[in-house]
């Protein structure tokens, strides 16, 4: 089986299915974990959490925030 033909296969699972998916074969090429690095997204994931549940963070639309992320990158957004 090809890549081009495993993708095609892939691309009819379900969204969670498919999402688990990339995540292992993501974590798949990360074979250098940097442990500090890695503590400090946890701390901030956590820092962010308990403020988004405090009611504290400043929240953005996802359409806002695609647009603030194709902005950063440098290019028009995608329609």
């Amino acid at each position: 089986m090809t890549s081009k033909q495993l993708f095609a296969e892939a691309l009819q699972l379900p969204d969670e299915e498919r999402a688990a998916l990339a995540a292992e074969l993501i974590g798949s090429l990360e074979t250098d974990v940097d442990t500090d690095a890695e503590a400090a997204w946890s701390e901030e994931i956590r820092s962010r959490l308990t403020r988004v549940e405090a009611g504290t963070a400043t929240k953005v639309s996802w359409t806002e925030a695609r647009r603030r992320i194709h902005a950063a990158a440098g290019r028009a957004q995608e329609a």
